[in-house]
């Protein structure tokens, strides 16, 4: 593949998994004194993850904590632990991925950002990396009001970059994100470590 077809593609990172450890574990193994089964549990019987997805595609924290500590007020503190003490779920950047990002952007490509994120959260880390500045433009779900792998938003980023699926790679932890965006035509990598990163890559011709 020729450099200047290669250059023509946008490449989209994914954030949480990807270019920032996020990982709600992170805080609560300090809560729960590195008792993981217990923590297990208290996760799974709050459905967290299904809870958080709401975040995600916009619902305002403060709603959803309320709600959910109404749903199971004897996990107040712990509900109310996530929103207060939120960046303690962060254990900082992958920074040898952030470094692919760098490398690119620096070798003249067109890098993009397209995270489940709920905006408040967003806006609290963001300032935190310079990184984050690096993009060419970022779709945060929480900003959107809707979440990966609903296809509105990838279809809302290239809508709003201005490119036909085909031309745009995704790097994504999740397989269903990867499913989804491969169907609509998406070029893809799903992402599993930096060696494997960097390998695919190369394999794409794109030289970093």
């Amino acid at each position: 593949m020729r450099k200047s077809v290669v250059n023509s593609l946008a490449i989209v990172f994914d954030f949480g998994g990807v270019l920032i450890n996020w990982d709600p574990r992170n805080l609560y193994r300090k809560i729960f004194h590195g008792d993981e089964e217990a923590m297990e549990r208290f996760l799974e019987e709050i459905h967290f993850f299904e809870w958080n997805a709401h975040q995600d595609a916009g619902r305002p924290f403060s709603e959803a904590v309320a709600e959910h500590c109404e749903r199971y007020p004897q996990y107040y503190d712990l509900i109310k632990a996530y929103d207060m003490r939120y960046e303690e779920s962060l254990s900082g950047p992958i920074w040898e991925n952030v470094q692919i990002v760098q490398s690119l952007k620096q070798a003249g490509y067109s890098v993009y950002g397209l995270s489940n994120w709920p905006e408040e959260k967003y806006r609290i880390v963001r300032p935190k990396y310079e990184f984050f500045t690096w993009f060419d433009d970022v779709i945060i779900s929480g900003e959107v009001g809707m979440a990966k792998p609903d296809p509105r938003i990838f279809s809302l980023l290239v809508e709003r970059i201005g490119r036909n699926p085909s031309d745009c790679l995704l790097v994504d932890d999740s397989k269903e994100n990867i499913r989804l965006a491969s169907e609509m035509g998406f070029q893809v990598i799903l992402y599993q470590s930096n060696e494997q990163l960097k390998e695919e890559l190369h394999d794409l011709e794109i030289i970093i």
